[in-house]
């Protein structure tokens, strides 16, 4: 599952918690800093599949006429444009492959910038990066699902979009994530 720009900060807090609670690492700083690290490597990899994705938009939209001509699946075909630019775009679309390579760039960011003390094997910590990660996205479509059911709740309607309905949204999010432990 892709990760949302939106979420970013939420999984980054994650990865923080989820550093100090395993007992084998000693944050130097507090969480703030690490889930800082955290959150802007993290962004920096959603940032390169938007930058890979609008360019792969772009040579549809540029082919668009030959696409219609030739019957084409133009979900398919950006598909295979997003696959061959991957590279040059530097994002590994396998997603545990790419939560791995994002935890090991967190886990020599958070080292680099002595913001955390272990005495175990990197591998472990890397997977302890790893786990908040991918157990934050395993999670979140429950979160959204009990977030909306509250919101479905209230006597007055929210209508999604409106300031109105992200600002209790993100409130309830934020509840629901702290209930949870993940914030």
């Amino acid at each position: 599952m892709k990760i949302s720009l939106k979420s970013i900060p939420h999984i980054a807090s994650k990865v923080a918690i989820d550093l100090n609670k395993s007992g084998v690492v000693t944050m130097t700083k507090g969480l703030e800093p690490v889930a800082h690290e955290a959150e802007k490597i993290l962004i920096d990899n959603v940032k390169k599949e938007m930058a890979l994705e609008d360019k792969a938009d772009q040579i549809c939209e540029e082919n668009e006429e030959e696409i219609d001509f030739m019957l084409v699946d133009e979900r398919q075909l950006f598909f295979m444009i997003k696959k061959k630019l991957a590279p040059e775009f530097g994002v590994i679309l396998n997603y545990e492959e790419r939560y791995s390579d994002i935890s090991h760039k967190i886990l020599d960011e958070l080292y680099e910038e002595d913001l955390i003390h272990f005495e175990v094997t990197e591998n472990r910590i890397k997977n302890i990066i790893y786990n908040a990660i991918t157990s934050f996205i395993a999670d979140s479509s429950e979160i959204e699902d009990a977030v909306m059911n509250k919101i479905r709740t209230y006597k007055k309607r929210y209508i999604p979009g409106t300031d109105e309905f992200d600002i209790l949204h993100e409130k309830l999010y934020r509840e629901e994530l702290m209930k949870r432990g993940m914030e």
